[in-house]
């Protein structure tokens, strides 16, 4: 009988030298693969923007309706994610948006957010729920929302009707990709809204039709700034500061 110590030997002897071989192979790389560096977690920041400064959607461009769905429980989530039905977004971004509810105005045709900056431990607690980075930003690397450059929204009609699209707002089904094969009147109110977008330098999340992206996104950080943190700017400032669409000097 072989000793507990010795039997590790034993049992290696018994072992085809091309195995051995192969082992010592993997005992050179692996060691080094396993200390490869990972992608390190974002660091979200907790102070109120003032460069690019967020602002209310509806302030801004009262033209373009709001629906901010994570201030009720009707979601995906099935509960209230947001303390204030308050819809923001980065000047920068705001500025661009306008120019699209332009486009399409002479069109007959208007905008409705869903969502658009969404603090870190929001997009947090949606990855708990549902964990398919498809759908859902991985909050180690924060989100083009957390940013608030990501606008989630729809078409509607002046009047605010909305129009045929392809699926709901957050529905996690193939047909919300952005090039899914649809019916004719949710297909073309989906394509209508990706061109106007994209000519002003939005691009479409290809597995949701309804969430673009603004350029420049990269170069702002990760937030988790509460919304009720964010102060709100008055009729009388806004107007002055060219907040509001009649005063962009476009």
């Amino acid at each position: 009988m072989h000793s507990r110590r010795n039997r590790p030997l034993a049992l290696l002897a018994n072992v085809p030298t091309w195995a051995l071989a192969v082992a010592g192979a993997l005992a050179v790389l692996l060691p080094s693969a396993c200390l490869a560096p990972e992608a390190s977690d974002v660091v979200p920041l907790r102070e109120v923007p003032v460069d690019d400064p967020l602002l209310d959607v509806g302030r801004w461009d009262p033209r373009i309706r709001v629906k901010p769905v994570y201030a009720t429980p009707d979601n995906f989530v099935g509960e209230a994610l947001y303390p204030v039905p308050r819809i923001l977004l980065r000047r920068s971004l705001l500025v661009r948006l306008s120019r699209v509810a332009d486009e399409l105005q002479v069109e007959g045709l208007g905008l409705l957010v869903y969502d658009g900056y969404r603090p870190w431990s929001v997009t947090k607690r949606m990855w708990d729920v549902i964990g398919d980075p498809d759908f859902v930003a991985d909050p180690r690397r924060g989100s083009r929302h957390n940013r608030g450059m990501a606008v989630d929204l729809a078409l509607v009609d002046l009047s605010g009707r909305a129009l045929p699209m392809p699926t709901s707002f957050d529905a996690f089904l193939p047909a919300a990709a952005a090039d899914a094969d649809v019916p004719p009147p949710g297909r073309r109110n989906r394509d209508r809204l990706i061109a106007a977008m994209r000519a002003q330098g939005f691009q479409v999340l290809s597995t949701e039709w309804w969430h673009f992206d603004a350029e420049g996104w990269r170069e702002r950080d990760v937030l988790d700034v509460a919304l009720t943190d964010v102060p709100e700017l008055g009729a009388e400032d806004a107007t002055r500061a060219g907040y509001l669409a009649r005063g962009l000097g476009r």
